[in-house]
């Protein structure tokens, strides 16, 4: 006589609230930080108060002790979930890549050929992330530590975060920023854009190694 096949269970709904760990609501926090200091752009190039562009300033060095404290509030606590990687590659997105970005913008960094810099740089930033997140299993030791980065970290973006306010605290901005503009051909370029090139080169190289402490 065929015996009755068991029935099938129903998979269990994933609670993305009660997976939230202490530690994933400080990433929240980089995440809001980010996304603040680019509210606060918009509000500077909307009203052209200097205070916000302080503000946006600000706020990414929050961002960056948020980030650096997630990962050891996890640690101490010995709690992980299953979103923490990927929020934490999320928030240093918008915090630590398209929050700088915004900022040269904001700047003065308009010109054709400086947003394509910026975007390439944006664009490194979120392909440094994603190769981390794939290799990260194959470059931990025993313990699961990650031994090293492959090309520098997103959050190094924060120091020309620090240029472009030690500029702004000069009153240097758009074509008074060192190296002013240049006319190539029909586009304008700001050389001191380079420095977002270099950045994300440095953010993709495979021969740059990092030790992680």
């Amino acid at each position: 006589m065929p015996t009755e096949s068991p029935q099938k269970r129903e998979p269990r709904h994933f609670s993305m609230i009660r997976t939230f760990t202490p530690a994933d609501f400080v990433t929240l926090g980089n995440a809001f930080s980010g996304a603040g200091s680019i509210l606060a752009q918009m509000q500077y190039l909307a009203t052209g108060m200097p205070h916000w562009l302080w503000l946006a300033f600000g706020l990414l060095p929050l961002a960056f002790i948020l980030d650096a404290l997630d990962g050891r509030i996890a640690r101490w606590r010995f709690q992980s979930s299953p979103l923490g990687a990927d929020l934490d590659s999320l928030s240093d997105v918008i915090s630590f890549g398209m929050a700088p970005a915004a900022l040269a913008f904001a700047m003065g960094l308009r010109g054709t050929l400086d947003v394509m810099v910026l975007l390439y740089f944006v664009g490194c930033g979120i392909s440094r992330l994603a190769r981390f997140n794939v290799t990260a299993a194959t470059l931990s030791d025993s313990s699961g530590k990650v031994k090293y980065f492959e090309g520098t970290p997103i959050p190094t973006s924060l120091a020309l975060v620090m240029v472009l306010a030690f500029f702004f605290w000069k009153g240097r901005t758009g074509d008074t920023l060192p190296f002013g503009v240049w006319d190539v051909g029909p586009f304008q370029f700001h050389p001191i854009v380079l420095i977002y090139f270099a950045s994300g080169s440095a953010m993709i190289s495979k021969t740059l190694r990092i030790p992680k402490f």
